[in-house]
């Protein structure tokens, strides 16, 4: 997709899920999950190419470029992650997004959210969540370890998440506890 044609569709995104979003310009100027989103397309980019000898040093100027974002917006999000199409970070101050975490296409993370690891030094794999399509996170849950949270599922607000979410469902408590989502 195009450069302009998805940043049109990232300020239509906010447009359509937040009902105080009142025009384009005001849509690109303040919103800071919104900037997150754009500043991660770059330092993901750069990480990735992190192994060419034409980017040497790509992957260091990614986590700087991205630790400058989270100065800025409240939000952090390693390069390493990999985030799908629609992404919507609403109040973002605090949300975190670890480096093998995966987003699906049409997601929503509240504020204070964390896709983190969990385990220390010499853990391999997948150390982060997957956020398979149209999951929403709310306010303050965490999302720990390699598990799924299968495609439109809801974590409730403060819940902590350590195993596979089934879609279709709502996981809430600590630890969260998962059943299908009526209607």
């Amino acid at each position: 997709m195009r450069l302009v044609a998805r940043l049109r569709e990232d300020l239509a995104t906010v447009r359509r899920r937040d009902p105080a979003a009142r025009g384009r310009l005001e849509t690109a100027l303040v919103y800071s999950g919104l900037h997150a989103v754009w500043v991660h397309r770059l330092t993901s980019r750069l990480w990735r190419a992190g192994g060419a000898p034409r980017l040497l040093g790509s992957r260091f100027v990614a986590r700087v470029l991205s630790q400058v974002a989270r100065t800025a917006t409240g939000v952090e999000i390693h390069p390493g992650a990999v985030l799908g199409r629609r992404l919507f970070i609403d109040h973002g101050m605090g949300t975190v997004v670890g480096e093998t975490a995966v987003v699906g296409d049409d997601c929503t993370l509240f504020h204070g959210v964390t896709l983190g690891g969990k385990g220390g030094r010499g853990v391999t794999g997948r150390r982060h969540p997957t956020l398979e399509r149209g999951v929403t996170i709310g306010a303050g849950a965490a999302v720990l370890g390699g598990v799924v949270v299968g495609a439109d599922s809801v974590v409730g607000a403060g819940a902590v998440v350590t195993h596979d979410v089934p879609p279709g469902s709502v996981a809430v408590g600590v630890p969260a506890v998962a059943r299908p989502r009526r209607g």
